[in-house]
């Protein structure tokens, strides 16, 4: 009778919770000591039974991530048959077999009387009788309570009420593609979120490779709307996430094996574009230096202007007040409009923002550029001037980067302001191919041309 009690009470606790559930189903996996996979688990039901709508999960490979989704499907469905969930993969394959992982499970049948199954816990859930598709399948009482789908699936027709992502991104290749990744995006925002009902809930479960890859644009595109969870494998005290899934010196050879950047994208949760940047970090302000009566104390405020070299280059132009020979920017305007809306644009830039010295680069156009915006002006505050840039372009933006860090102060919502400014610059690698150099150029103008020409007595 005692082992009777005693089993039921085990049956009940893994109904109740997630954790404990997949205890029964994998003891071996899921082991009370290994604390990552109880906070993963525990996470995972309070986002469900919360008012949250959005989670992003990013952990390391070989650390149960999709594991611990399938089961998440099996214990949500064993609770609320009536859910309809969605789940995407990078691809056919393994999307389907996500499905068939979740299916067999429910389907499973007793082998011995001491081992426990699905529907030991669940006894009343069962696949509907017809129901053969690996990605399309649904509950006995229930319509369509699964699909599984891909990039280059379909999603038509199911409505979702829980949606799973699971890795979309299957190597570094497919990470340094630009159109793949949008083509992720463009997936996820028309075709996946088109199938949310009203109140659905969002899974992102990733590996995370770029800065810009599926989760760095939700986790961008939600705010603080999302809840984002990140594992590394390496911890910042020196330990590791699980010795028993990976040692310190086992991720010393992935190192070794794969290179720093595609591990610590893997294992780190530090995209690959992170990894090697130049700029990694910069100070912003909440308000401009001012003094006891709110007036304020910039010495000038000037600009800085690089013009487009090329029909695919863009032009950057910042204002920035100094201020005890920091700069703190106050406009930005980067952009790859021609020159008939840069130019009236920089000129109104220039007057909003009472500039008093307007430097801008002659290189490739840059005179007739100046030329046509001092015309434009409707004040004679602004003097426009023009030079010839000689130095090599790298090496400037290079050797200013530490001081640009130090020295220049952006406002606190320049994220929001100037979005592709803000990402020029947080994505430009030290080494290696750049797509554009537009952005940290200018910034390194303003450091070099505008402040230290101040320290130095140019």
């Amino acid at each position: 009778m005692n082992k009777v009690i005693v089993r039921q009470a085990k049956l009940e606790l893994a109904r109740r919770e997630f954790f404990y559930f997949c205890h029964l189903k994998a003891p071996d996996f899921y082991k009370p000591s290994r604390k990552y996979l109880v906070t993963l688990c525990n996470e995972l039901q309070a986002f469900y039974e919360s008012d949250r709508k959005v989670l992003i999960l990013n952990l390391p490979p070989r650390h149960g991530k999709s594991r611990t989704g399938g089961y998440f499907v099996e214990w949500i469905l064993g609770n609320n048959p009536k859910e309809h969930i969605m789940t995407g993969s990078y691809n056919e394959t393994l999307s389907t077999t996500f499905s068939k992982n979740v299916r067999n499970d429910i389907q499973e049948q007793k082998a011995s009387k001491d081992r426990l199954v699905y529907n030991d816990i669940f006894p009343n859930n069962h696949i509907k009788k017809g129901d053969g598709s690996m990605n399309l399948w649904s509950l006995d009482g229930s319509y369509s309570s699964y699909l599984a789908t891909s990039p280059t699936g379909t999603a038509t027709g199911f409505g979702a009420s829980l949606m799973i992502i699971d890795d979309v991104i299957k190597n570094a290749e497919e990470a340094n593609n630009e159109l793949v990744k949008e083509k992720h995006w463009s997936w996820y925002t028309n075709t996946m979120l088109s199938r949310l009902e009203e109140n659905a809930k969002i899974i992102i479960i990733m590996t995370r490779w770029a800065s810009d890859d599926l989760a760095g644009r939700a986790i961008d595109h939600y705010g603080d709307r999302a809840k984002v969870i990140t594992m590394k494998a390496l911890q910042d005290d020196g330990s590791m996430l699980c010795d028993e899934i990976l040692s310190y010196e086992s991720y010393q050879e992935k190192i070794r094996g794969m290179g720093r950047d595609i591990a610590s994208a893997n294992y780190q949760q530090i995209p690959i574009d992170l990894e090697g940047r130049l700029y990694n970090k910069f100070k912003e302000y909440d308000d401009i230096p001012r003094d006891g009566n709110g007036n304020s104390l910039f010495s000038s405020i000037k600009n800085y202007t690089d013009t487009a070299d090329t029909g695919s280059d863009y032009l950057a132009s910042i204002c920035y007040g100094v201020y005890k020979n920091e700069a703190y920017i106050l406009d930005v305007l980067y952009t790859q409009e021609p020159m008939e809306v840069t130019e009236p644009a920089t000129a109104n830039m220039l007057e909003v923002n009472n500039v008093n010295i307007a430097d801008i680069e002659s290189n490739n156009g840059g005179r007739g550029f100046a030329r046509s915006v001092q015309k434009k002006l409707k004040t004679n505050r602004c003097k426009v001037k023009t030079f010839h840039q000689s130095k090599n372009k790298e090496a400037r933006i290079l050797s200013n980067a530490t001081w640009v860090m130090d020295h220049i102060y952006f406002p606190k919502n320049w994220k929001e302001r100037f979005p592709e400014f803000y990402d020029a610059l947080y994505k430009y690698q030290r080494a290696g191919k750049n797509k554009h150099d537009d952005a940290p150029d200018a910034l390194t103008g303003v450091a070099e041309h505008a402040i230290k020409r101040n320290l130095v007595g140019w």
